[in-house]
């Protein structure tokens, strides 16, 4: 299968985002059917599998992805859906909440650093150290001077990394308000799924300007070359998940990776 040109959603260097500018569903033509979703899907996360299997064995890069978005956008199914057949061998997933009291006592990247990739593992933020320039700033928990320097230490932690051979890709799942309404509703009227609810969830979505704006100025402070943030089109799932496995996909493939060479010479193995 051809890859899909993301660069249209990768926000550059020292752009002004305005979210309200950027779709948060593709066209229509780009919607895949369930059968095409499953089938394509199936497809990259073999790729995935082994482009990771190759990672892990090479053990001298590793990969984060991080993942923010509004309430709803779907973090949790868009881990679900593409790692499913991923070995979990070098694979993890990391979940932020509210810090504890010990982690408030230090800086706010040093929960962080605790969890970042070691080489040859691939691990996923659901959310992340830009909680920490979101919601403290929404809620009005740090000044804007304090957030404004808290961009500049991501940008140079994050680029501390790069050089120890972590490849970040950072990803924003894109909803409409009106889509989060529909998702919020189905949690709702689901039993099952009442547990995912947190009264945060509706005190936040009456915060939605406030929202917008900060993760605006966040993806426009920290968009890098080297670590550019891509605008996900979240509205509909199946898309979404293909977009985040194909962005995988292509920057492992980019990333060159190999495998070791034997530490013994095989020529020389006699099986008995």
């Amino acid at each position: 299968m051809e890859h899909q040109d993301l660069s249209p959603w990768r926000i550059k260097p020292n752009s002004d985002v305005k979210l309200r500018d950027i779709e948060t569903l593709p066209k229509s033509k780009e919607l895949p059917s369930a059968d095409e979703w499953q089938n394509q899907l199936s497809k990259l996360g073999d790729k995935l599998n082994k482009l990771q299997g190759t990672l892990h064995a090479g053990k001298s890069q590793g990969l984060l992805l991080v993942l923010q978005g509004m309430d709803t956008a779907g973090k949790d199914g868009l881990i679900r859906s593409v790692f499913t057949h991923i070995s979990p061998l070098g694979v993890r997933a990391e979940a932020f909440g509210a810090p504890s009291d010990v982690e408030k006592s230090h800086d706010f990247l040093w929960r962080i650093h605790q969890k970042t990739p070691a080489l040859g593992e691939m691990v996923i933020f659901n959310r992340s150290h830009y909680e920490d320039v979101l919601v403290t700033r929404v809620r009005g928990w740090i000044k804007k001077d304090t957030c404004v320097k808290r961009y500049q230490y991501i940008q140079d932690f994050e680029a501390m990394l790069q050089d120890a051979g972590i490849t970040l890709v950072k990803c924003y799942l894109h909803i409409s308000k009106a889509e989060q309404k529909k998702r919020l509703q189905a949690r709702l009227d689901d039993p099952h799924k009442h547990w995912k609810l947190q009264p945060s969830d509706f005190e936040d979505r009456q915060l939605w300007a406030k929202f917008e704006q900060a993760y605006e100025e966040a993806l426009s402070a920290t968009s890098t070359a080297e670590a550019p943030w891509y605008v996900v089109p979240a509205d509909s799932k199946p898309y979404r998940d293909l977009f985040v496995a194909d962005l995988l996909v292509q920057t492992l493939e980019n990333m060159k990776l190999s495998m070791p060479t034997p530490l013994f010479d095989l020529s020389k193995v006699k099986l008995d």
